[in-house]
């Protein structure tokens, strides 16, 4: 079996038991990511906007780590700690994707990492 990890100094660094990304083939398993500034390894300020560009900066740091770009992403699944900000997440989402879209699931949940009311999960499959 043909498996890399994948780290990038771009996005935070994993802060548990987690690789930032895992390949197998052409396939990137994008691990969470979650409103955290790579440098400052804090959570980004501002609104939910702000929170959800941060995560989708990291992922896109992530995916180029592992030889693509967003638009390769085949699922996303996104966690949000309202729902009240599911409109929000889809015109951030927007500008960091083109048609046609991944495939995408969206929950609502009680409670994620730091506190944040956001957290975006990835798998991508790439052209090598």
């Amino acid at each position: 079996m043909n498996r890399s990890v994948i780290h990038t100094d771009n996005a935070p660094a994993a802060i548990g038991t987690y690789s930032q990304a895992v390949k197998v083939g052409q396939t990137a398993y994008i691990s969470g990511q979650i409103p955290l500034d790579p440098n400052s390894m804090e959570i980004v300020a501002g609104d939910f906007e702000a929170q959800a560009v941060q995560v989708f900066e990291n992922l896109q740091a992530i995916a180029q780590a592992a030889g693509g770009s967003l638009n390769d992403c085949v699922k996303l699944t996104i966690l949000l700690s309202d729902m009240d900000n599911f409109a929000t997440v889809n015109e951030v989402m927007a500008r960091y994707f083109e048609q046609p879209y991944p495939a995408r699931a969206a929950f609502a949940v009680k409670q994620l990492p730091k506190n944040v009311d956001v957290e975006i999960d990835a798998i991508m499959v790439t052209a090598e």
